[in-house]
């Protein structure tokens, strides 16, 4: 996510680093990310059936997506076809996982 905020900020804002809204958003993601039920086996947001963003925050995350995703391909290939690969995987519902393992991917 920190490398899409990039390349949509430098593009739409006049910030050498990161404005304060973009900066604000990528903390927000950070701790959702961090709270998120799937842990590290978390699926890409077209995939997911959990909504971890508030609306506000979400249509931001889309908007940002939608412009810095097919520039990533340009500047970021392997974690681009990365994404792409974890996108073909269907994600199951925290609901459906027993507490093992929730408890095994929150690690």
């Amino acid at each position: 996510m920190a490398k899409m905020v990039g390349i949509y900020c430098s593009a739409h804002h006049d910030a050498a680093d990161l404005c304060d809204d973009c900066s604000q958003f990528l903390d927000y993601a950070e701790v959702r990310l961090q709270k998120c039920p799937y842990g590290e086996d978390k699926p890409t947001c077209a995939n997911c059936p959990v909504h971890c963003y508030k609306p506000q925050f979400r249509a931001k995350a889309k908007k940002i997506m939608r412009y810095a995703g097919p520039r990533m391909l340009l500047r970021h290939p392997v974690m681009t076809i990365s994404h792409y690969m974890d996108g073909r995987r269907r994600a199951r519902h925290p609901r459906e996982l027993s507490r093992v393992e929730r408890r095994e991917s929150r690690r």
